[in-house]
């Protein structure tokens, strides 16, 4: 008796399947950031983000060249990687930055932005239209926003804009992923996403490079690398499997995970202002992602 091919995933499957890779990197990313800022207290953010990028490249190699050979390098859209590449180091660059001046938390929260960037860019980069409920759920997201930053006030921390950058390139990061995911395959695509990181930046490493004090400093730089190449290839497979405006509000898992890392690694629990906020944030992406799947279903 022969084996019979097995039939391909449904498009629901196919939703549900991008779903879970999701928010299996929301939950990776709040570690590989607690790596950083451990390491942010004696080393530079310019060698924190190279360790990170070069440790994903590395990691991703090992596993992957084995398997597919050289063929994993090719892409039909060399351009739109590098770009890629470039929004996703600045990202981590900002970002880590900003985690040696404020708590994990309060940087995951702000982060929260990036799905609303996405839906809000989606339309012009990618041809997926919004609707003025969307519109509405964008302003009502990034009011959310200045709840956690509280611009104006005591509690204010220049940091935080650091953070918004970092969330505004991490979108234009994912759209440029959903636009490459039909014509490079995801093992290409995470690869590629550390190219600038893990090269560009030996140019200037040596004016900033401090050798690692320690085995435990040497194993917090690699374990960034292994974190955040096993999550970049969680986001690039769940875009290639649904939408990026249904996919990108299942980040928000990457809050509960940032919360736990700051309160059980460093003791900070977020106020009442970084709940709320960070509640209206994913209150206006959940229904920017729901309203998009009930068209989905309905058309």
């Amino acid at each position: 008796m022969t084996d019979q091919p097995r039939p391909a995933a449904g498009p629901a499957q196919r939703v549900l399947l991008g779903i879970a890779f999701m928010c299996l990197a929301g939950l990776l990313f709040p570690v590989m950031s607690s790596f950083a800022k451990i390491l942010g207290a004696d080393y530079s953010s310019l060698q924190v983000s190279w360790a990170r990028a070069f440790g994903h490249i590395l990691f991703l190699l090992a596993v992957f060249l084995p398997r597919y050979g050289l063929g994993v390098l090719r892409t039909r859209r060399p351009g739109t990687q590098v770009l890629r590449s470039c929004m996703l180091f600045t990202s981590n660059l900002c970002h880590f930055f900003a985690i040696t001046f404020i708590p994990i938390a309060k940087a995951a929260a702000i982060s929260l932005t990036a799905p609303l960037i996405v839906a809000l860019l989606a339309w012009p980069m990618l041809g997926e239209r919004t609707t003025p409920g969307r519109i509405a759920a964008l302003g009502l997201g990034f009011l959310g926003v200045l709840i956690v930053i509280r611009p104006g006030t005591a509690l204010f921390h220049w940091a935080s804009l650091l953070v918004v950058g970092s969330a505004t390139c991490y979108a234009i990061y994912q759209i440029l992923t959903r636009r490459v995911a039909g014509l490079d395959s995801p093992e290409t695509s995470a690869i590629f996403s550390s190219v600038i990181g893990a090269f560009g930046m030996l140019l200037v490493l040596p004016f900033s490079w401090i050798t690692p004090q320690g085995l435990f400093d040497l194993a917090l730089f690699c374990g960034m690398g292994v974190l955040g190449a096993v999550g970049h290839w969680c986001v690039a497979k769940a875009l290639g499997l649904a939408p990026a405006n249904i996919i990108s509000p299942f980040q928000y898992f990457q809050l509960l995970g940032s919360v736990a890392v700051g309160w059980l690694v460093f003791g900070d629990w977020p106020d009442a202002g970084i709940w709320i906020g960070a509640a209206v944030i994913v209150s206006a992406g959940l229904w920017i992602g729901w309203s998009q799947t009930r068209k989905t279903r309905a058309g």
